[in-house]
């Protein structure tokens, strides 16, 4: 088992914070959100950790050796949406957990005991423009709802069989051979490829926040020191 944490992005709604970093170092609570991802993977044993950046690498160098991450660049990580990030570490891509940078864990939700693929969703009373994962009476995923709604939200966490990986890289080679693929997220691969995966649980968690803006840093920071 292994990881692949995706960072490329410039993570402009991040500003200030991000003019002289990227995303996943913008700290939460005085963390890095990319440092407390991988001590939380090291604590259940996932060392094989690649890391895709592109904006502002150089401030991630130190992972290298403090980790023992490897950092693989994007090289259009300012033109493109997230798919090609995932299109330039496909080899690696198999019995593998994916994160996003942007993603600040309060809990440890990992666990290596999958024998399926699955999302770590967090249930949201009512959600606005968001990836919905809709799912049956075994929270198994149905389909994806793009929009707004009650339910689970795509999080920011996943996890990946090599023989679901397998599926799902072969729609990114398509996407990517296609050349129409500036905007998109590599979850569009997921989403086209869902009727021919196996079935995919959803687990809902707690303590899992995406932060896109100054202000919902600040909102998730006050919540936590309460």
């Amino acid at each position: 088992m292994n990881a692949i944490i995706l960072a490329a992005g410039l993570g402009t709604r991040l500003r200030p914070l991000t003019n002289d970093r990227p995303k996943c170092m913008v700290e939460v609570c005085g963390t890095p959100m990319v440092e407390r991802q991988i001590q939380f993977l090291h604590e259940v044993g996932i060392s094989d950790i690649i890391l895709v950046s592109g904006y502002k690498a150089e401030s991630l160098e130190y992972l290298k050796d403090k980790y023992g991450v490897d950092i693989v660049i994007n090289p259009k990580y300012d033109i493109v949406n997230n798919i090609y990030s995932m299109y330039v570490v496909k080899e690696r891509f198999g019995d593998t957990y994916v994160l996003e940078g942007d993603v600040y864990m309060h809990k440890n939700c990992l666990r290596t005991d999958l024998n399926q693929s699955a999302y770590f969703s967090v249930w949201k009373e009512e959600y606005n423009c968001e990836w919905g994962l809709v799912t049956d009476s075994k929270d198994l995923l149905d389909h994806v709802h793009i929009g707004d709604g009650q339910g689970y939200i795509m999080s920011g966490i996943s996890y990946w069989t090599k023989r679901d990986a397998e599926k799902i890289i072969a729609r990114i080679d398509e996407l990517i051979k296609s050349g129409e693929y500036k905007n998109l997220f590599w979850d569009n691969a997921v989403i086209d490829s869902v009727s021919l995966l196996d079935p995919i649980k959803v687990y809902g968690i707690e303590g899992l926040y995406e932060i896109d803006t100054v202000e919902e840093l600040e909102g998730v920071e006050i919540r936590l020191l309460e």
